[in-house]
């Protein structure tokens, strides 16, 4: 659980009245278009055909015909912006430390481990953004990184309508609203929302466009009913039809896979 989201939840448990407070509120802003009625977002690119958060991984989620590409953004000590999933660098290339204590010069020169093959390299954000353009949306999972730096870096690609930023600290939100009002929003929901009134206190607090992994019916529609997307992850070892069908049926609007090209296809096939 966030402990953002927690800090926050307490705030607005005892807002009153939390339903009008929720419909006085402004507009939330809209979603990037999508190719398919149930988003499909490749997670960490299509990272099973390629290394995870790669110019060639994003290129496979491209071709796949997935409507997001998710990716990790982190910054390098003097102040890069780059794609990477964990703090260190160890897991995933041939060198060893935190990201934050590295220059750039020293992370472009690693390699990312590709089934033993060093043939990819950690990439800068803004070549994510350029490859991206009109072709694939980002889902942003905003680790560790400048927000006035990823929103000129955003701006500066044209990228303004095919980016949701996924918040990871409670900082972040406010930030995201003093730089770029207009982005679209996502987090996941403090455990003690169970209810409508609890949703409505919570959004008014954060007005947030997507939360992830909420499977209570009760909660499910009260989502919907106050016009918020729910975006489960799926990913996982034995993800297939079966979890996809057990997903779908819950009324969701967007899936994370790390089979995106499978589950495209299976979406065409089977949601209306």
């Amino acid at each position: 659980m966030k402990l953002f989201v927690q800090k926050i939840f307490l705030l607005v448990a005892c807002a009153a009245p939390v339903l009008p407070a929720f419909a006085q509120q402004h507009a939330r802003p809209a979603l990037p278009h999508s190719k398919h009625k149930t988003i499909v977002i490749a997670h960490r690119g299509n990272h099973v055909n390629a290394p995870e958060n790669t110019l060639a991984s994003t290129r496979e989620a491209i071709d796949c015909g997935a409507d997001y590409v998710e990716v990790d953004l982190r910054t390098t000590k003097d102040g890069h912006l780059i794609a990477l999933h964990d703090a260190k660098v160890d897991r995933t290339t041939n060198g060893a430390g935190k990201v934050a204590d590295m220059t750039w010069q020293e992370v472009e020169e690693l390699q990312v481990f590709n089934r033993n093959k060093k043939t990819h390299r950690i990439p800068e954000f803004k070549e994510i953004l350029a490859l991206c353009k009109g072709k694939i949306n980002i889902y942003l999972d905003f680790k560790d990184a400048d927000i006035s730096e990823t929103w000129k870096q955003i701006k500066a690609t044209g990228m303004e309508h095919q980016v949701v930023v996924y918040l990871n600290k409670e900082e972040q939100y406010k930030k995201w609203k003093e730089v770029a009002p207009d982005m679209p929003l996502m987090t996941s929901l403090p455990k003690e929302v169970t209810n409508k009134e609890q949703l409505a206190a919570f959004l008014g607090q954060m007005h947030i466009q997507v939360v992830d992994n909420i499977t209570n019916p009760e909660l499910l529609k009260a989502a919907h009913e106050l016009g918020l997307s729910v975006w489960l992850d799926v990913q996982s070892p034995t993800e297939g039809p079966a979890s996809w069908s057990e997903a779908l049926h819950k009324g969701v609007q967007g899936l994370q896979t790390d089979k995106p090209g499978e589950l495209v296809s299976y979406i065409k096939g089977n949601v209306q």
